[in-house]
């Protein structure tokens, strides 16, 4: 298979929103047929039509474009392909290799509880596995495959290795019901086969599905799939990620606020790592990335680094980019859109904001100064900056202002002369000038601030509080 061209699939169920672990299933394989200039194919899972739903699809969706993880042709629906998955189930009765069981379920049940009386394997042997066509009865029947009943199987994984098990604990597992619908394990093994699929990359909670389908490729003679069985995602505590630990949908950091380019770094990341690179670009991700990097040991999600990696991304993009991103962040989170002016003025303010700022609901607060409009009703904080004796300090530096150049350094000349005029520290000043320009105490620097409103409107904020 070494020379087939790369051919990955992400199959979620629509039966829940897309979690962040599903979220770095698909972002491996997308960097791995991305880097190997393969095929990244969608596939919807949705067999299960009692919990399967169009609006958790279009979740799914939803968070994929997030992310940026596009995919190849149309997403592919399972269930549209039950017909396929029926006639493979046949062909392998044709074969010899999946046989009609009659057996009820009552009489599993006492097969089961008879086996744990006698502390025997509870495997449900069919009696009906070697029973000639001409003895079958005229009843209700489901197809069980002929699962190997001696010997071993060893499946070498990309991630896991070399992965033995016994053949005895393989079970007749079933692959159409008594209703004639295929089962999830045969429809994932056929959908597979008929992509093309050339590796199977996701979680390692599926390892021992590998053995019962391994036994659908051997049936029907296909070519297998090159596995990779990652590590699940652990939180802080070293359990399994779920809601106790917080936020576990894509949806949800989105509506954080946190950049997409910042996530895909993290959550790559997050299991798989090249040499002491924690942060990286795009670009990087795919020069670098492959399955050799992913570790065997579960990755523990740690927001704090998250945060770290999405302010060093916020600091990086262009601010173009930038705003164009915060613009689809506050769509998503049904957010009042930014008028012209608002978004003109976030731009010229970029250069001031993206550093330190973790997520866009930081940076859009220190943007306050330039989304507002007067007149500024200050914050509590701001209030008690603005008292008597600095609104009076105030008043003196607009005449000043009015004639300086508007440089940031002529702009800290101006204002820091004015401190030493009055006996105090330019950082004292610096407080009510805020509050006079900004009306909160969470702001780019006053220069950046005055460099950016620009001379009347600095002049115009700082007399409306000095009034």
């Amino acid at each position: 298979m070494s020379n087939t061209p790369v051919v990955t699939r992400f199959a979620p169920s629509p039966t829940g929103a897309l979690h962040i672990g599903s979220a770095r299933t698909a972002l491996f394989n997308w960097l791995y047929a991305r880097a190997n200039g393969g095929t990244f194919l969608l596939r919807i899972e949705d067999t299960d039509k009692a919990r399967s739903s169009d609006e958790n699809t279009q979740a799914i969706l939803d968070g994929l474009t997030w992310l940026g993880l596009e995919w190849d042709g149309a997403p592919i629906s399972q269930a549209a392909n039950a017909d396929r998955h029926a006639d493979v189930a046949h062909q392998m009765l044709a074969d010899g290799t999946a046989y009609k069981c009659f057996s009820t379920q009552d009489e599993i049940e006492a097969f089961r509880e008879d086996a744990r009386a006698n502390k025997t394997s509870t495997l449900f042997r069919s009696p009906w596995r070697d029973v000639a066509e001409a003895d079958q009865p005229d009843l209700p029947f489901v197809v069980r495959v002929k699962a190997p009943r001696d010997g071993s199987t060893t499946l070498t994984d990309r991630v896991q290795g070399d992965v033995t098990w016994q053949n005895d604990q393989l079970d007749d597992m079933i692959l159409l019901r008594s209703d004639g619908t295929p089962v999830y394990m045969l429809a994932v093994v056929v959908d597979d086969h008929d992509m093309g699929v050339t590796h199977v990359v996701r979680g390692d909670d599926h390892l021992a599905n590998a053995f019962r389908q391994n036994m659908i490729y051997d049936a029907m003679g296909w070519d297998k799939p090159i596995l990779a069985h990652i590590p699940l995602i652990f939180g802080p505590d070293g359990k399994k990620l779920s809601k106790r630990h917080g936020a576990t949908g894509a949806a949800e950091y989105q509506a954080m606020g946190y950049p997409a380019a910042g996530m895909r770094n993290y959550l790559t990341r997050l299991g798989w790592s090249h040499g002491d690179d924690e942060f990286f670009t795009d670009a990087q991700a795919l020069e670098w990335f492959d399955l050799d990097g992913i570790g065997k040991s579960p990755a523990r999600f740690d927001t704090k680094k998250l945060e770290n990696i999405c302010g060093q991304h916020i600091a990086i993009t262009d601010d173009a980019a930038l705003r164009h991103e915060i613009a689809a962040f506050l769509t998503a989170t049904g957010a009042p859109a930014l008028t012209s002016h608002q978004s003109d003025g976030l731009l010229a303010a970029m250069p001031s904001l993206k550093e330190r700022s973790k997520t866009f609901p930081e940076l859009l607060e220190k943007a306050y100064f330039v989304l507002t409009s007067r007149p500024i009703t200050p914050d509590e904080k701001s209030v008690k900056m603005l008292d008597d004796v600095h609104k009076s300090i105030l008043s003196e530096l607009t005449p000043q202002l009015q004639t300086v150049s508007w440089s940031r350094e002529d702009l800290e000349g101006i204002v820091g002369a004015l401190a030493t005029a009055h006996d105090t520290k330019l950082g004292k000043l610096a407080g009510p000038l805020r509050a006079a320009l900004a009306g909160r105490s969470v702001s780019p620097s006053v220069f950046d601030m005055m460099l950016v409103l620009g001379r009347d409107e600095t002049i115009a904020r700082i007399n409306d509080a000095a009034a």
